[in-house]
């Protein structure tokens, strides 16, 4: 089929509201009582058949940890090397057909998701994930539909971009997909990454060995059944579960092994990275490394800055969805003139939101992840204590759910534990510098922790404002002026940080999609020289 096909321009998809007695909420509900009613068997999915190993581990409800979901069958390492050579026997077929119609079927898949299956994928993250209907919505819904359709055109768009031709000759690019797997890795806190880190090499003609966070096994296995009803062919992108050694062993040990998606935690990538250097003299081809990983995200507040602007960007940038995002603030620097109403704000705020079972709507905080992350944060919010002052919130409850308070702590040390260390929930602690210190605690913020994920200023002072976009352009890949640090919106702001918050690739724009092709140079000459002489050598 011949044509130069253009996909239909993306927008933005809009988020709907869930306010009460809308169709959608009431839709949500039905959809979120049935799946909470059943027990859903989540196995692996290989050249497109569902695979249960038996090897199980339950799946449940943070807000109501005895409430089983599901269970996630780990794949035992003779299937993940099944799913390999599956997905390298696709390859080929993959490969070779059209850009056009592999992007139909992403398209179609946004379509699916925005319409049938928006309320499946929003409750799974919702009931498996501990979001509201708010943070699902954003995310499971609007931020993985947008990386479908922008993906599309970005990836039209990248094979727009051609050589130029000299007379007698006709120069073209290949923009091949790499030369083997790519290994996607991905976390429980976005369901929206857990997507694009798989389809966006895929989309290109690559295929995927996918390995999603248990924690995340619900919509996962869900949103992989939405892409076998999209029509992706078996093998193209196969689903494995278990631990990350344990699948990741054998994958990163491949000699096929081409790339490397990953999101999740600093040290896990850096294991990675390692033992890819080990083994690489054993690959095919040089692997594609891509990683968004940890974040240790700052505010910092100019003394000229909206003091009620800045208290919503704290609360909202710290403590939505429980602080479980990379993007999500967690150190602040506020000025000695504006603290007191500043705290007084954001602690009034902290009171007047509740906290419980994401299925009552009314409720602005759910649970954290699972046990291990309620242990971490409860230790942190009572080193707070001992060693900080807790301004508000400060207590936590694994009683039914992983229930932990958003917890604002002052401390009086910049190098404090609080200030520096990844903590991953809803804990914000602040440092309060002298007013007359600005300019200080530019440095103090860029030197802080070896993060760069995002951040925010605020100020009313166009001069600080541009003064803190220099003196901090290294410290945040993700810069925000007057809003808070998260929230980034494909095709508006391209995601990513560079120091040790990732290889700063940028999700959500062509830059990311550049990675997972390996272009080919064509040169095309229609009438060749007859003779070996050239004009100088006539005398």
């Amino acid at each position: 089929m011949d044509g130069l096909f253009t996909p239909p321009p993306p927008q933005n998809e809009p988020v709907k509201g869930y306010a009460p007695g809308s169709p959608e909420r009431k839709s949500l509900e039905q959809v979120l009582t049935a799946m909470a009613g059943e027990e859903q068997e989540l196995g692996a999915v290989i050249d497109g058949e569902l695979v249960l190993s038996g090897h199980r581990h339950p799946v449940t409800m943070p807000c109501d940890h005895q409430h089983v979901l599901g269970y996630c069958h780990y794949t035992p390492a003779h299937e993940v090397e099944r799913a390999i050579t599956s997905a390298l026997d696709a390859q080929p077929a993959w490969a070779a057909m059209p850009f056009a119609e592999r992007a139909a079927i992403f398209l179609k898949a946004a379509d699916l998701l925005a319409g049938p299956w928006r309320d499946v994928i929003n409750a799974s993250t919702m009931l498996g994930q501990a979001k509201t209907c708010h943070q699902a919505e954003i995310d499971a819904a609007c931020e993985l539909i947008d990386f479908l359709r922008f993906n599309v055109a970005w990836g039209r768009k990248l094979q727009e971009d051609q050589p130029l031709s000299g007379p007698g000759t006709w120069n073209r690019m290949d923009y091949r997909p790499l030369e083997g797997f790519v290994f996607a890795v991905t976390p429980f806190n976005f369901t929206s990454i857990a997507g694009n880190l798989p389809t966006a090499p895929a989309l290109m003609g690559n295929v995927v060995l996918w390995k999603p966070a248990r924690t995340q096994a619900l919509s996962a296995f869900l949103f992989m059944k939405l892409m076998q009803e999209a029509g992706l062919p078996p093998g193209v992108i196969n689903l494995v579960h278990g631990a990350g050694s344990d699948v990741g062993d054998i994958a990163i040990g491949h000699p096929a092994l081409a790339g490397v998606h990953f999101t999740g935690s600093t040290g896990v990538f850096q294991s990675m990275w390692r033992s890819i250097g080990e083994n690489i003299a054993r690959y095919r081809t040089y692997p594609r490394i891509v990683g968004e990983t940890g974040g240790k995200d700052f505010i910092l507040a100019h003394p000229s800055a909206d003091v009620q602007a800045l208290a919503v960007a704290m609360f909202r940038g710290a403590f939505e969805y429980q602080g479980q995002k990379c993007s999500a603030a967690s150190r602040a620097y506020i000025p000695s003139n504006l603290w007191p109403a500043v705290s007084e704000r954001v602690v009034g705020m902290m009171a007047e939101a509740k906290m419980g079972d994401v299925r009552d709507f009314g409720n602005f905080f759910g649970a954290v992840i699972d046990r291990r992350s309620f242990a971490k944060i409860s230790e942190y919010q009572a080193l707070g204590k001992t060693t900080g002052q807790v301004i508000g919130g400060g207590g936590n409850d694994g009683t039914k759910g992983w229930f932990i308070e958003p917890t604002l702590v002052q401390v009086d040390d910049p190098g404090h534990r609080l200030m520096t260390e990844e903590i991953f929930g809803p804990v914000l602690t602040a440092y309060v510098y002298d007013e007359r210190r600005f300019e200080d605690t530019l440095t103090l913020v860029d030197s802080t922790g070896p993060y760069a994920l995002t951040g925010a200023v605020f100020s009313q002072d166009r001069g600080a404002v541009n003064l803190a976009l220099g003196r901090l352009r290294n410290a945040a890949g993700n810069f925000y002026i007057n809003d808070k640090p998260t929230g980034a919106v494909v095709g508006q702001q391209p995601f990513g940080g560079a120091r040790a918050s990732g290889t700063n690739d940028k999700a959500g724009s062509v830059l990311n999609l550049q990675r997972w092709v390996s272009p080919r140079a064509i040169k095309e000459t229609f009438a060749p020289p007859r003779s070996w002489r050239y004009p100088f050598l006539e005398g």
